[in-house]
């Protein structure tokens, strides 16, 4: 037979388009063309996959004209992945395996010049998108890519080592081949495995003192809101946020799921992280395309990367302005849109942003321990440098003050991270029991609905909200933080009470006056 069709898959974002890689051979002079809008990668398997078949005893028609097209044509392709079928296709077309025995088979990866096969980048990615397309196919990938797209719950999942581990699979019938048989050497069906044990993170127990700041983060964590902590230097503002993920509620397994597979389509998935909330701490000369995410195709950026986890941005007023503005929409709708002349990809961006600043230049402002050296228009254009439409987009504001040596030497742990992890829980299921998500999530008429303000609390906050000059957006933002505070005390009305403290938590940077 000299035609041949293999089936494969793309990478479009977290979609996974399908690929039939058509291998047809003919007489003429020897050549090999690949065609199919391929990229750099993709055009240099022609060498790869020459040097495997032949590394491996197997034959390559070099005596043949040999035309390789990646279908559809309009769909770009990257990376190696497409190795793994070009070399099928080859093999089919040539008789050596047979064609009509890989149906309903999909294969993915990269051939070493040996004949291994390496890990591709988006193996879990893949495997979700089958999964939410209701595909039924069964996957060929390499070892690891293959236990890590095994996560996907009824995945169909093969693991193979070497290229002739497949080609022994599909040998034509009476050939003497193993068929069908798992048992192969370097063959075999992977099963979905228990995640790791992960040792705990950095425990809050760490942290002397900052009562005000360890219940801010208790609020952030029970109700997914934003966080910016403002103080001098060393006052312990990263070792809060680095602490955060480890308060934060356990993850339901479709969470689990799409955060895996973003880190698994920026190449950064680790099976041992499985089921635990990410943190991305990018630094703050960081683009906004390596925030946001772009390229083309288009990659996944930091804010999605911490998709159901933890953004951690250090010396906020410091990241390019124009990166820091990229962030207002995410954090609004939970995903971002990279629009391309030629593509369009949509990333899931449904983070915790946790920001820390120093007050002022020098970083000493209302510092007892130190005098600030900056003058007022100096202090006022530092904080200039975070808009207003922002800054309004955060929903609590902590400053985090110096410890005396006194306090910070003397005063005994603080309270450990599982005891706060547990209050934050009960809170969280409280709200996902009445609305079905986080209280940051809601708006509109289900706000409204599930705030159950008593009248007191609500005059309360309508006369703050006048007083402050609040936009629309920062009165709702503060009934939400409200209402999260009312389920860590178990209470199902939000009371003047819980109104006071959603507002101190408004009030240390107020945004910048257009």
């Amino acid at each position: 037979m000299s035609l041949a069709l293999v089936q494969s898959r793309a990478l479009l974002g977290l979609h996974a388009p399908s690929v039939t890689v058509e291998v047809h051979l003919a007489n003429g002079l020897p050549s090999f063309t690949l065609v199919g809008l391929a990229d750099v990668e993709v055009k240099e398997a022609r060498e790869r996959v020459r040097a495997a078949l032949l590394n491996s005893g197997l034959e390559f028609p070099s005596n043949k004209r040999i035309t390789v097209n990646l279908a559809p044509a309009d769909l770009p392709k990257d990376s190696g992945r497409f190795d793994l079928p070009i070399a099928l296709g080859l093999l089919a077309a040539s008789g050596q395996i047979d064609a009509a025995r890989m149906a309903g088979w999909e294969f993915a990866g990269e051939l070493s010049l040996s004949g291994r096969l390496r890990p591709v980048r988006g193996a879990l990615a893949t495997a979700l998108a089958l999964r939410t397309q209701s595909e039924q196919a069964r996957m060929v990938l390499p070892t690891e890519s293959a236990c890590e797209a095994a996560l996907v719950p009824d995945a169909s999942i093969y693991a193979a080592e070497h290229l002739l581990d497949v080609a022994a699979q599909f040998l034509p019938a009476g050939s003497g081949g193993m068929g069908d048989a798992d048992t192969a050497s370097g063959w075999q069906r992977v099963q979905p495995m228990a995640p790791e044990a992960v040792a705990d993170g950095p425990d809050l127990a760490d942290v002397k003192g900052q009562a005000a700041a360890r219940r801010a983060l208790e609020i952030a964590a029970a109700g997914g809101h934003g966080l910016l902590l403002v103080g001098p230097p060393g006052s312990g503002k990263s070792m809060l946020a680095q602490r955060f993920a480890g308060i934060l509620p356990p993850m339901a397994i479709e969470e689990a799921l799409e955060s895996a597979a973003i880190a698994s389509l920026a190449g950064r998935f680790t099976p041992g992280h499985w089921m635990q909330r990410p943190t991305a701490s990018p630094h703050h000369t960081c683009s906004a395309v390596a925030l946001v995410g772009g390229g083309s195709p288009p990659r996944p950026g930091e804010i999605s990367i911490a998709h159901q986890g933890v953004l951690f941005l250090d010396e906020f007023p410091e990241f390019a302005r124009s990166a820091l503005e990229a962030l207002r929409e995410p954090l609004e709708s939970g995903q971002i849109t990279i629009a391309r002349a030629a593509q369009r990809a949509v990333f899931p961006a449904r983070f915790q942003l946790v920001a820390a600043m120093n007050p002022c230049p020098c970083g000493f402002a209302g510092s007892r321990q130190r005098a600030c050296r900056c003058t007022p228009e100096q202090i006022a254009r530092y904080q200039s440098k975070l808009s207003g439409p922002l800054l309004d987009r955060i929903d609590l504001h902590v400053e985090v003050p110096h410890l005396p040596a006194e306090e910070l030497l003397g005063t005994a742990p603080g309270e450990p991270s599982a005891a706060v992890r547990a209050r934050v829980a009960a809170a969280h299921e409280r709200a996902i029991a009445r609305q079905g998500m986080p209280n940051q999530a809601l708006a509109g008429q289900a706000l409204q609905a599930m705030a159950q303000l008593d009248d007191a609390a609500g005059r309360f906050l309508q006369t703050a909200a006048a007083r402050l000059a609040w936009s629309a957006r920062a009165t709702h933002r503060a009934l939400r933080v409200a209402r999260t505070i009312a389920d860590l005390a178990g209470s199902q009305h939000i009371t003047v009470a819980h109104v006071g403290e959603a507002i101190q938590y408004r009030r240390v940077l107020q945004p910048a006056q257009a």
